[in-house]
């Protein structure tokens, strides 16, 4: 399969939405009712006060004396439905059928190569690390079990904040934040946080970051309640240093940059721009999303940042998950420690305990203590490699990317911007060429590499860089799966160039020919639960179109 593509056909089901599958009466699991003496008065002891009216006393607790089998009578009326969830009624096999199907009409690291997933570093997950996971003793714990049931786990998030220290140079870990964007919300509410603390809170509004860096460094900051100043690049592809120290004044609060950026570029320079901002007053944190090539070669302590994150569910092999279940491990400096949002997790003696009792602390940004199941699979992921093991990650993922580079360029069509610029473990490439020559824009690429069994990114919007295409092959493909992925866009390439009528025309293999691009950029289109779709389909939304093919 060396440097060819892959035929295939994607399993087209036509499956409707399972809300549309539901069959009144039909039963996927029927409970078992209760037992003898739990119906029997006085079983539920309690505060007997107000459950006969489901008022709560003692301050919302809700505590009853009577028969457990009439529950409502402990719940709060207040909080309780007027109406049942309307939750669909079906049997148990069409539902495994159902999502069965589902999965055959995706893509994913399992079954295709995910290179073209842009700055999401998608890589492999050992499947020893998903049955940890999914382990009984780790699975059914509740987060409000008493802290000496699930010293287990206190381990693992204590001794996974030590390894999190050696490779960054920070002095706390919180593992609360539930991914980069919230991490760097919450780095944006440290910055308050530190500067009201000091007097300056009123003062200090501004945040600046560049153009390139994930878009979050600008968007939690502003979340925030600050102005957000951004810079553009020069022509080595970042900005240029002079242009940061024309920003920064009396009204710095903070730097938030991506290093390297997602055009691959890394800044060589950085230190120089932390160092600038603690001149100004402005502390650093440093979005360390793209860190997978640069893993035991740099460490932002190293270069004076004050605040980082690492997503768990990226750099350290947990599954992406579109987006969740993620977590970032969100480290700070000795000084900024006391900010951290709440429980850290500290050894007394033997014993683990959560530490709530920070009185400069942020709070929580997420329920409880994050999602600790990704904590352990990365866990599991370092010591499987050990220091050595995961400086080779980055080597691999740099040589794989370079590897790439020199393959890419090859195609008709395709460039790069800052061509004289070195890059880490991503590049974002240019189809400008390809557009003016065939009139096959890189959103018609997009569109054909299903086809192929991948998927393909353009980039975060502005395009900056024209026609953009970003890949990021990380560490886990075998030269061979990467040349099967340059060899699609190189076919691509010779249809647009041959017949670009039949790539605009693509996907012709995919489960979904054409999905509605305008309605992207319409939120009266947008439904993401049932109960929304239905009410828009009400009023017109999707001009009368079937159930379950028109919803984005």
């Amino acid at each position: 399969m060396t440097g060819r593509t892959r035929r295939q056909r994607q399993a087209a089901w036509n499956e409707p939405i399972i809300m549309e599958m539901s069959v009144p009466g039909e039963r996927g699991f029927i409970p078992p009712g209760l037992d003898p003496e739990m119906e029997a008065p006085g079983a539920v002891e309690g505060d007997a006060t107000g459950a006969a009216t489901g008022d709560a006393v003692g301050e919302g607790r809700g505590d009853a004396t009577g028969d457990a089998s009439d529950i409502t009578a402990i719940i709060p009326s207040s909080v309780r439905r007027t109406d049942p969830p309307r939750l669909p009624e079906i049997a148990q096999p069409r539902v495994l059928r159902h999502y069965t199907r589902l999965s055959q009409e995706v893509l994913g690291n399992d079954v295709s190569i995910d290179i073209g997933k842009g700055t999401c570093t998608l890589k492999y997950s050992p499947k020893v690390n998903e049955r940890a996971a999914r382990l009984s003793e780790m699975a059914d714990i509740h987060p409000s079990q008493p802290e000496e049931t699930v010293q287990g786990i206190l381990q693992v998030m204590y001794e996974f904040e030590q390894v999190m220290k050696a490779i960054s140079g920070m002095d706390r870990f919180s593992f609360q934040p539930g991914g980069g964007s919230q991490a760097i919300y919450a780095n944006a509410r440290v910055f308050r946080a530190y500067h009201q603390k000091r007097g300056e809170g009123a003062i200090r509004d501004e945040v600046i970051t560049t153009v390139f860096s994930h878009p979050v460094n600008a968007a939690c900051p502003a979340t925030a309640g600050y102005k957000v100043i951004t810079l553009l690049p020069g022509d080595k592809g970042y900005p240029d240093l002079d242009s940061l120290k024309r920003a920064l004044s009396d009204r710095t609060a903070g730097f938030m940059v991506t290093n390297p950026e997602d055009t691959g570029i890394f800044n060589p320079e950085i230190d120089k721009f932390v160092a600038s901002v603690h001149d100004a007053g402005g502390l650093c944190a440093y979005d360390q999303a793209n860190a997978n090539g640069i893993l035991g070669m740099t460490r932002a302590r190293d270069a004076g940042f004050d605040l980082c994150h690492f997503n768990l569910h990226k750099t350290f092999s947990c599954p992406h998950g579109s987006g969740g279940p993620g977590a970032a491990a969100m480290g700070a400096s000795a000084e900024l420690a006391v900010f951290l949002p709440v429980p850290l997790v500290e050894r007394q003696g033997s014993a683990y305990r959560l530490v709530y009792d920070l009185p400069d602390s942020i709070g929580k940004v997420r329920a409880y203590h994050g999602a600790v199941q990704c904590v352990l699979r990365a866990y599991m992921w370092v010591l499987s490699l050990g220091a050595e093991g995961l400086r080779e990650v980055a080597e691999t993922a740099v040589l794989n990317n370079n590897y790439v580079l020199k393959k890419m360029l090859d195609i008709r069509g395709v460039g790069i911007p800052y061509a004289d610029r070195r890059r880490i473990e991503q590049v974002r490439y240019t189809l400008a060429k390809m557009l003016e020559d065939t009139g096959v824009s890189t959103h018609d690429v997009r569109r054909r590499m299903p086809d192929f069994v991948t998927h393909y990114w353009t980039s975060h919007h502005p395009f900056l860089v024209p026609e953009p295409c970003t890949i990021e092959p990380a560490e886990s493909y075998s030269k061979q799966d990467l040349d099967e992925y340059v060899a699609a866009i190189r076919q691509v390439s010779d249809e647009a160039y041959a017949s670009p009528e039949f790539v605009r025309a693509a996907p012709h293999d995919s489960t979904i020919h054409r999905i509605k691009e305008e309605a992207l950029d319409n939120p009266d289109m947008w439904a993401v639960t049932w109960r929304g779709y239905r009410r828009k389909k009400a009023r017109g939304a999707y001009g009368g179109a079937v159930d379950g093919q028109d919803a984005c």
